[in-house]
């Protein structure tokens, strides 16, 4: 690339930046020619990944933030800020070796001691973080020399080890864990390959290089800003100028136009993401089961694939989808209107009923699966009121709002087991401790049986033994139906041919440490 046309990359690049934030003082020209553009679809609810509870904040925040453990671009397990374990005959203790030599941000020295505040601050049920229920069954944490931490769990838990690699289970700074959650949420301070530079949640995240991070000659970017762009045409109208170097979300209709445009590469993958409706199993009438299998019935999941995500997406075959450790898949749930209208009608509802649907998202795709079920159920007389809610509207009516006060009836959104095992869904979707707002059990449903077969299954290490325990729980979840099983996501992205070392990761995530571009 000739010095003119490096010059004129970096003017559309900059000029992006400063539509999305305005005027970015601080990015120097020798910065800025090492900086990228990445857009994604939606807003950012937080920097703090113990507070998130979307993948996007989450995955932004591994910017600043890294784990004892995380996964590398084929969501294996693989140690970062820990270089090794042990595990106690008993299943109750695990001894993490931590890395000599990394610093936080903001120049302290990264310890046990760090490892021990932070995971203090998430299992304090007081400090009512999102993630908490992921991390309640740690009793304790002991430092036992600078760089060797020691974990005390209240009982055996054989996914231990991927749940510390979960995106959330990130080291931040000792220094800012006093702070209140809306500090935190502003102010990310971690030892991530970058720091923060400018923020604006609805707008932009400008994040610039850590010249002291620990994996030497890394990262080898200057600067990445992150763009919210809902609109989808937008996103991919900026692919094809240059205005980014990377797009998160790529709608189906434009693949055909993006394979084809100058400079341009498509990324298609299987992803372990898989969609499904919630049905309010505690109202009317969706505390019936055999409304819920009606729902199930009626909906043509092929179609559904085809018009809605233009075969960018295979139905749902199973509780969870292929790709998390012990999924069990049944096959596509048959559509069957007729046996829909049996069930219905068995339970009382021979006309259909009304119902408000909400999507957990405004993104295009959202509006038209919200449209295409809408139409899929009209036959059966069920009336919905459809609205495709903002992050701020999801959070609030969704995540926040408990079982006596919540207006959710049905809802849709996808959700990724981003430990690698099933525990992370049966767990946070089906247990009966996990209604909103300690977790997303959108359902709000409860089944003794099932939340013994989740306890049960963390208590043994034989793998046999907890195959069988989970085989059994995804019978009776498939049978009872809480949700609509819907499709497993194929991921659609879309980079500049320049770009390299930024990688999808099939929990809907992304690796970026080692990031660059040519000129």
């Amino acid at each position: 690339m000739s010095q003119f046309q490096r010059l004129s990359r970096l003017t559309r690049v900059s000029l992006a930046a400063l539509c999305a934030c305005g005027a970015l003082s601080g990015f120097s020209a020798d910065a800025a020619a090492k900086s990228i553009t990445v857009v994604v679809d939606t807003a950012f609810t937080t920097l703090d990944p113990y507070d998130a509870g979307d993948t996007l904040s989450q995955n932004v925040a591994k910017s600043f933030y890294e784990g004892l453990f995380g996964f590398d671009k084929d969501m294996k397990v693989i140690p970062v800020l820990a270089t090794g374990y042990e595990v106690s005959p008993d299943g109750l203790t695990y001894t993490v070796k931590l890395r000599d030599g990394v610093k936080f941000s903001d120049g302290t020295a990264f310890t046990a001691e760090a490892v021990k505040l932070n995971f203090e601050r998430v299992t304090n049920p007081e400090k009512h973080l999102n993630r908490y229920q992921l991390y309640k069954n740690i009793a304790s944490v002991e430092v036992k020399d600078p760089l060797t931490a020691v974990f005390h769990l209240k009982e055996p838990f054989s996914a231990f080890i991927n749940q510390l690699a979960h995106p959330s289970g990130v080291m931040m700074c000792p220094s800012i864990l006093g702070n209140e959650k809306a500090d935190i949420a502003f102010h990310p301070c971690g030892t991530g390959p970058y720091v923060i530079e400018k923020y604006n949640p609805a707008e932009y995240l400008v994040v610039k290089k850590n010249p002291d991070y620990w994996q030497k000659g890394l990262p080898k970017l200057d600067g990445i800003t992150w763009k919210p762009v809902p609109e989808a045409s937008t996103r991919t109208a900026m692919m094809r100028t240059g205005e980014a170097d990377y797009v998160d979300i790529i709608p189906p209709e434009s693949v055909k136009i993006l394979q084809k445009s100058k400079g341009v590469k498509v990324i298609l993958a299987p992803s372990i993401v898989e969609r499904q409706i919630y049905l309010n199993t505690t109202k009317k009438p969706f505390d019936d089961p055999r409304v819920r299998q009606a729902l199930n019935y009626a909906v043509d999941k092929e179609a559904l694939c085809k018009v809605v995500y233009q075969n960018f997406a295979d139905p749902a075959t199973g509780v969870a989808p292929v790709g998390v450790d012990y999924a069990k898949q049944f096959g596509v749930w048959p559509y069957d209107l007729k046996k829909a209208k049996e069930l219905l009608t068995e339970a009382g509802y021979p006309n259909g009923f009304e119902a408000t649907f909400w999507a957990a998202s405004n993104a295009s795709v959202y509006m038209k699966l919200l449209q295409f079920i809408q139409q899929q159920y009209a036959p059966l007389g069920i009336k919905l009121k459809i609205q495709a809610l903002e992050s701020g509207q999801r959070v609030t009516l969704m995540q926040t709002e408990g079982v006596k006060t919540t207006k959710l009836e049905m809802a849709t959104w996808g959700w990724s087991s981003s430990t690698g095992e099933i525990d992370w869904l049966l767990r946070p979707l089906l247990h009966s401790e996990s209604f909103p707002p300690s977790n997303f059990n959108f359902a709000f449903y409860s089944n003794p049986e099932i939340d013994k077969a989740i306890g049960d299954a963390l208590r043994t290490t034989d793998r046999a033994e907890k195959t069988a325990i989970y085989d059994r729980a995804q019978e009776i979840i498939w049978k009872d139906a809480p949700w609509v099983f819907l499709v497993v996501d194929k991921i659609i992205a879309a980079q500049s041919e320049k770009l390299t070392g930024f990688y999808p990761l099939a929990d809907g995530g992304y690796v970026f440490t080692e990031a660059d571009i040519a000129d």
